[in-house]
């Protein structure tokens, strides 16, 4: 479907991708993986237009449709939740648009039997049928329905998008997507600011959708379960494996492993080679040798490996202190914020040493009862905190405390005590602070750099509790297995805020969620209480009946598309009684003409041979007056309806 033949794409001296050549097939499942600054953006961007090659070129057949998802986006605010989802739409629309043009205009002509009038019948017929084709019945329900999957509830569906915060416009912009169907799905980092009910919904929906998907993801277990195929940028080059991702870390295991192999016999016969040439280079005797040593230096193709991961890199929490048994214990805390009650009646408690997710939708309360546990903001019921309890916070705006005069290695080697200040560059390494990044000043870090910055900085202050919110996400998948594996070692209390699947998998051993005002505690790791709400989920759908199930979906449709059915069908009725009064109308002017016929020969019956002695005629006679008769009656009762349609009693 799309042919990606030999691109390099070249910034003054720097090569980022070099002479890269691949296919997407049709119901491809891609995984696109690499280091940070690889390239993977860039090649999504290059596939849809946004971005121009050096060289090489892109190909696919005319007609082919791109659903592009970046990581950020600027977007307009300028209308409600679903108007704005229903932009996805537009061919839809202007379809509408035109049949209601075209039926305006049928309604208000006379003209029935005129070669215009049956040409605009026809257009009208073209236009629903192409309508109905399109999805047009079925495209609010849809909508509707992606928005519910994707976190929305349908009394928000009215709600200013300028209300919403970055991460749910996100939503919507993922939404439209998924709408339009494109042939080619790109999506990069698409779980970055969904809970998990929604990424589960996501997943899905991606399993069974009817074009190409390729994406870019730190979540292993969303891109894992979606995938069926993972291409690798490395050094500029793309390697393509016909395996999840999973099953792709194995077999890149061995490549590396090949690699290295292949690395080391060349740099043992580089080093053997340059020893000869430095031995012998000014012996005459040996002249030929050593120049036709060094011209197969120049001629060899250097093998690169690229450099060691860090996953070697065994970061380790400051020692917690001690703190009592009782780390957290909350009875009947409540929080409203205005009219909106967001916890209410909240009973919890979370011991010395336990390692607990908070989860639910996005809005049930996860950060604002972090905040409360953080005594940044107030609330209603009691709250006890442990004996000699030192928290230690992590938050999407914790980067704004740090600072900004100093630079990365400054900020880090500040808190870094003991045996941690040799290994600082490695840890900041496998955070993805490389080369001349530790050098860079506070100020000028993104907001994703700064929240690493962050992060790192806790990891190594003494705490004994720790509340980290989305930890996670501006992280890769090597420096998530470097927090995880220090978090495993931690031996103090730890409540982590998540969305990610693979990174709270074995990490906690208790899971709260968030749902209704209510927080209720599920033993348990992660995939416990997935498999727990699935099951739950399937019982109260077969509680369901039919007729409830019915009266859900039609509840489902909007008011808006349950009256433009309803008109719709009066106006097809309409069109349909019309076509019969015109038909009946004819046969009338027919039947009429027969039997003028049969008086004229009637009336002179010695002036004619088409009298039979068998009296047929008069039989025939008889019979076209039935028929008129019965034709007339017809015609009135058509246009008796029609009259009641047009003035709205039927």
């Amino acid at each position: 479907m799309v042919s990606v033949d030999s691109i390099s794409v070249i910034y003054g001296n720097f090569e980022l991708l070099n002479s890269i050549s691949f296919l997407i097939n049709p119901r491809d499942r891609i995984g696109l993986t690499g280091k940070n600054g690889a390239g993977k953006t860039t090649l999504l961007k290059l596939i849809t237009g946004l971005q121009k090659q050096t060289s090489g070129k892109i190909t696919m057949p005319s007609g082919t449709t791109i659903g592009y998802l970046p990581q950020n986006m600027n977007v307009a605010d300028d209308t409600t939740l679903l108007n704005e989802t229903l932009k996805a739409f537009g061919g839809l629309k202007r379809i509408e648009k035109q049949i209601e043009n075209a039926t305006l205009d049928i309604a208000s002509r006379n003209d029935y039997e005129s070669e215009s009038y049956l040409v605009l019948c026809d257009k009208l017929n073209d236009l629903q049928d192409e309508y109905r084709i399109k999805g047009g019945n079925s495209y609010i329900a849809e909508t509707e329905q992606s928005l519910t999957g994707l976190g929305f509830e349908r009394k928000e569906f009215n709600i200013a998008t300028s209300q919403l915060s970055g991460g749910w416009r996100m939503r919507i912009e993922l939404a439209k997507i998924l709408l339009q169907k494109p042939r080619l799905l790109l999506l990069d980092e698409p779980t970055n600011h969904l809970d998990i009910e929604s990424i589960e919904w996501l997943e899905l929906f991606l399993k069974s959708y009817p074009g190409a998907v390729m994406m870019v993801s730190h979540d292993r277990a969303f891109i894992d379960s979606v995938t069926s195929r993972t291409l690798e940028i490395s050094l500029g080059k793309i390697y393509d494996y016909k395996v999840p991702y999973s099953k792709y870390i194995e077999l890149r295991r061995e490549r590396r492993e090949q690699q290295m192999a292949a690395f080391n016999n060349q740099q043992k016969m580089i080093e053997d080679t340059e020893q000869f040439i430095e031995r012998f280079r000014y012996k005459n005797t040996k002249a030929v040798q050593v120049q036709s040593r060094i011209k197969q230096l120049d001629k060899l193709t250097r093998i690169e490996v690229e450099e060691e991961d860090n996953d070697s890199i065994k970061i380790k929490f400051a020692p917690a202190p001690r703190s009592g048994a009782i780390v957290i214990e909350a009875e009947k805390l409540s929080k409203s914020y205005g009219e909106k009650s967001v916890l209410h009646n909240v009973d919890i408690i979370i011991q010395r040493g336990e390692k607990v997710a908070f989860v639910g939708k996005n809005g049930e309360g996860k950060t604002t009862f972090s905040r409360i546990l953080m005594d940044e903001i107030d609330f209603s019921g009691t709250l006890k905190k442990g004996h000699n309890l030192r928290v230690g916070y992590f938050a999407q705006n914790q980067d704004d405390l740090l600072d900004e005069s100093l630079s990365v290695f400054q900020t880090i080697d500040n808190v870094a005590i003991g045996d941690i200040r040799t290994k600082i560059r490695g840890i900041l390494g496998a955070f993805l602070f490389m080369g001349d990044d530790i050098e860079k000043k506070v100020k000028v870090l993104s907001g994703g750099e700064r929240s690493r910055l962050a992060l790192i900085k806790l990891l190594l202050e003494p705490y004994n509790l720790l509340v980290l919110d989305e930890p996670t996400n501006h992280l890769d998948m090597q420096s998530k297995d470097i927090l995880k594996q220090a978090l495993l070692l931690y031996d103090g209390t730890l409540i982590v805020v998540s969305h990610d699947r693979d990174f709270l998998d074995g990490l906690v051993e208790k899971v709260y969620e968030f749902r209704d005002k209510k927080i209720k505690e599920n033993i348990g790791g992660i995939y416990d209480f997935l498999k727990s709400k699935r099951l739950k989920s399937l019982r109260q759908l077969e509680k369901k009946s039919k007729a409830e199930r019915k009266q859900t979906a039609e509840k489902g449709m909007s008011e808006t598309k349950k009256v433009y059915l309803q008109r719709k069908e009066k106006e097809k009725m309409l069109r349909r009684l019309k076509k019969e009064l015109t038909t009946t109308e004819s046969d009338i002017e027919i039947l009429e003409n027969r039997k003028e016929e049969l008086v004229t020969i009637l009336c002179n019956p010695a002036g004619t041979e088409d009298i039979a002695d068998d009296g047929s005629i008069y039989m025939e006679y008889e019979t076209l007056k039935e028929d008129i008769d019965r034709k007339m009656a017809d015609w009135e009762r058509l246009s008796h309806e029609i009259e009641l349609k047009n003035e709205g009693r039927e």
